[in-house]
């Protein structure tokens, strides 16, 4: 049998030959506080589960899915099988099948440090244990027996028996307690990967939400030592908030019984939809002052997973192909509810500019895909949870609800709800019901956006009278042709709006606009005809559909002397992000847009555009600039951000994210001693209150730059003992400029498997370091000899943050390029993810180094 992977055809027999009648799941988790750690091998724990199911055909064989160190017995139908012989370490082989079936299965399951399965963390703050599972798409196996995959579904009964003064809590409520065993009660029918249990000394607080005849049962639960920094009031609020939109909107009642929502420590993901059992990553928990863009996305994430249990836990995707079927709707109405629901009525704006630039990158990758992908196996899948199935289908699902209509989208939502509830479907199931209720032909719109990669590129070509009038106005569309990519369809439909701008009164103001149905290759946009000529023309106006946004020549040079002056807070995100996708296509020098950057980013009022504009720069001025004038792009931005941090309105989010920007923006020797001065008091700026999150900081550049020493780091981590301050120190001590603390992060990550899933990430974040770009020199060779034995010995999550994370991308040269091509080329039969994570690598590289060609030949700034 092969390892842990699954492949699609496996999991298609698998469904015609099974039905699941339902699962028992028993776990014995006291041995989590056992003080001893195991001499060798894993800490394990007892999973004993019964699996009933039937079988279409009699005598046939199939397996059920166990990842564990062991098992102790297995029994199907009052058999006893020998474990040595069916068991191989991922799979239990099952012959001799009846018509109906029980299946026992007592095995020794290990505890997790990645984040997958039965994540294990020890609180350094005070020794408590916490645990918490994480199962997408198939780490479910790893905490008991089953048939991992989605179109199998059943209902759960759950008990755990767990440690004293210990909570403990599961997709379904706690229905009775003996001793230390709780018995859960029954679920509806769901798929493996979202079942879940959440066990631990947590802290608790509880709430009620009412509509009518509905009462469901709320809870928010975090670590002790996080509770002083909770605010579960604000996400109470916005889950009552979002419970109501999703019930006028999508008249199906919460099918889940309780609506638990637990924020746990050392999370992979931003959040996961158990039912009933929601898992947040604890950063959702401020420990020090934050923008109105941090609780903007927290609202975002909760909305996203409530709206979830409807899309994706109601209805289910038959295979991981259509996961677009849960993850694009979800992220969709995140923000949809958001703007309606919330007090964040601007999140199209953080759409327009974040969410999609995701998208953007995601859709010029060599590993591109259409939103329905081809998933070969369990590998493919988790890679597939990208910004194309995420941000792209959500931005595609928003072109929809203008192309068919706010209401025949809801009223196909409400029928695909109540056809197929606790089912499985795929594309067609919801393009049915689409096509019914809006009249349009869904058929060809799927084959457009849904079934095709790449991202088209609009571009404005306005024709003037003598008088200066607009005599047509028509919009361009190209295929985006990148080296080595087929280009996409120049013939997509989009529905677009058209927005002419003019200065009015010092500020950019719309003065005519007009709809269109972009087809082909060049569409006339009727409306405009006889408007005085605009200073800007924005071809996606409103942001309605998927598209790289070009500008002509005048309205680029508008922007470049007014961006500042667009008055309208999406249609300025929409130019910052046209401007960013030029830079990335090396078809703007970066220290451009560096200059737009230094000259408008101080005007920016959305704190969340803002940040991704300063993220942006960051990485205009360390992988896009040309290697002799990144120096002088560095100062030129840290003096502005130094600059525009002093003029910040004091005790402002603004002037916190200007704070935030010049610490990581700083080149001088000035500035690092303004950032001792800020940590030890001996500087302020007024309003400026540097809480221990900034603190961390400040220190990194510092550390980075060898302003302070291990002991300095030592010290602040006493002063912030916690788990967070344990990753900020783990961060800025592999971040030093020394080749000794270089070869000590390589090795805990590349050679030792001791560190847990968040120390990886932190030592790998703080050991790349754009400024230490000749340190880390020896490293590329290195990389290509260990990343395939990394990928075959570690989980495939911490072999993602390796293989991504260490990537040479700072030694940005053709001949890391041809290394990557040589690995690439003698490797052909590496595993595809593998495989496709470093091509991507390869292509961010490929992308840098043309950016740095076109900023080289451009005039000095």
């Amino acid at each position: 049998m092969p390892g842990e992977n699954l492949s699609r055809d496996e999991a298609r027999e698998r469904a015609e030959l099974l039905s699941v009648d339902g699962y028992e799941v028993v776990l014995d988790l006291r041995s989590a506080v056992d003080e001893a750690e195991p001499a060798e091998g894993h800490r394990t724990f007892r999973s004993v589960t019964t699996i009933r199911f039937r079988a279409a055909t009699a005598g046939s064989a199939t397996f059920a899915d166990l990842v564990a160190p062991s098992v102790n017995s297995v029994t199907l139908n009052g058999r006893e099988l020998d474990p040595a012989a069916v068991f191989d370490g991922a799979r239990i082989a099952l012959p001799g099948l009846a018509s109906e079936n029980v299946l026992v299965v007592d095995a020794n399951c290990a505890y997790s440090r990645t984040g997958e399965g039965m994540h294990r963390f020890v609180d350094p703050e005070d020794g408590e244990v916490y645990l918490y599972t994480q199962y997408e798409p198939a780490d479910a196996r790893r905490v008991y027996a089953n048939f991992e995959q989605p179109d199998l579904k059943a209902p759960y009964r759950f008990e755990v028996t767990a440690p004293e003064g210990w909570h403990v809590w599961s997709n379904g409520a706690e229905e009775s307690r003996e001793g230390q065993t709780r018995r859960f009660a029954e679920t509806a029918p769901i798929s493996t990967y979202i079942t879940c249990v959440v066990a631990g000394p947590y802290h608790y607080v509880t709430d009620t939400y009412t509509r009518g005849d509905l009462t469901i049962p709320l809870g928010a639960i975090c670590r002790k030592g996080l509770a002083k920094h909770f605010d579960p009031d604000d996400v109470f609020l916005v889950t009552k908030q979002g419970f109501d939109f999703f019930h006028e909107h999508f008249d199906y009642p919460y099918p889940f019984g309780k609506y638990d929502q637990a924020f746990v420590p050392e999370y992979n993901l931003g959040a996961m939809e158990n039912p009933g059992m929601v898992t947040f990553r604890e950063e959702y928990i401020f420990r020090g002052k934050v923008t109105r863009a941090a609780y903007e996305r927290r609202c975002n994430t909760i909305l996203h997973e409530m709206a979830h249990m409807w899309f994706g836990d109601l209805v289910t995707m038959k295979w991981w192909d259509d996961l677009w079927l849960k993850e694009s709707f979800a992220d969709f109405m995140g923000s949809f509810s958001q703007v309606e629901a919330t007090r964040f009525d601007q999140a199209w704006v953080t759409f327009a500019n974040n969410r999609k630039a995701w998208a953007y990158r995601a859709d010029q990758l060599p590993s591109t895909h259409p939103i329905t992908a081809d998933i070969r196996d369990l590998e493919d899948a988790k890679l597939n949870f990208d910004g194309i199935t995420y941000a792209k289908g959500a931005a595609v699902l928003k072109q929809l609800v203008a192309y068919v209509g706010r209401e025949a989208f809801l009223e196909g939502a409400r029928r695909y709800f109540k056809a197929n509830a606790y089912g499985n479907t795929t594309l067609d199931d919801l393009l049915a019901v689409l096509g019914e209720v809006s009249g349009r032909d869904m058929a060809e719109w799927s084959r457009a956006w849904l079934q095709t990669a790449g991202v088209n590129v609009l571009t404005p070509v306005v024709t003037y009278d003598a008088a200066g009038r607009v005599t047509e106005l028509a919009v361009v569309q190209e295929g985006d042709a990148l080296p080595g990519l087929p280009t996409p369809s120049a013939g997509r439909p989009h529905r677009v709006a058209v927005g002419l701008y003019r200065l009015e009164d010092g500020s950019l103001v719309r003065y005519a606009q007009a709809e269109a149905d972009v087809e082909g290759a060049s569409t006339v946009v009727a409306g405009l005809a006889g408007q005085e000529r605009p200073d800007l023309v924005l071809v996606n106006d409103e942001d309605l559909t998927y598209c790289k946004m070009r500008f002509d020549e005048g309205s680029l040079e508008t922007l470049r002397e007014r961006l500042g002056d667009v008055a309208d807070p999406l249609a300025r995100a929409l130019c910052w992000s046209a401007l960013w996708n030029l830079t990335r296509d090396a078809l703007m020098p970066a220290r451009d847009f560096l200059s737009l950057v230094v000259a408008h980013a101080g005007r920016e009022t959305d704190v969340g555009v803002l940040q991704m504009v300063h993220s942006q720069a960051l990485t205009a001025v360390t992988r896009y600039a040309a290697a002799d004038w990144r120096e002088q792009g560095g100062r030129m931005l840290s003096a502005a951000a130094l600059r525009e941090l002093r003029l910040a309105e004091p005790g402002s989010e603004h002037q916190l994210t200007w704070a935030r920007f010049f610490a990581a923006s700083a080149a001088t020797e000035g500035d690092f001693q303004l950032l001792l001065g800020l940590l030890d008091g001996s500087a302020r700026i007024d309003g400026l209150d540097v809480d221990q999150e900034l603190r961390w900081d400040f220190l990194l550049p510092l550390a980075a730059h060898g302003a302070v020493d291990e002991a300095v780091l030592t010290a602040e981590l006493a002063r912030d003992d916690t788990a967070s301050g344990k990753r900020h120190q783990v961060r800025c001590l592999a971040a030093r400029p020394s080749e000794a603390v270089k070869d000590q992060a390589w090795a805990v990550v590349v050679e030792s498997d001791a560190l847990s899933n968040a120390l990886v990430e932190a030592t790998i974040a703080g050991m790349q370091q754009p400024s230490q770009r000749a340190l880390l020199a020896p490293y590329a060779g290195r990389y290509f000899e260990v990343i395939e034995r990394i990928w075959a010995e570690r989980s495939i999550q911490i072999g993602m943050h390796v293989v991504k994370g260490l990537y040479p991308s700072l030694e940005d040269s053709e001949s890391t390029l041809a290394a990557t091509d040589a690995w690439l080329s003698s490797h052909a039969g590496a595993a595809p993810a593998l495989r496709r994570l470093v091509l991507e690598a390869r292509d961010d590289l490929a992308r840098a180094l043309r950016a740095q060609a076109a900023d080289a030949a451009s005039p000095a700034v």
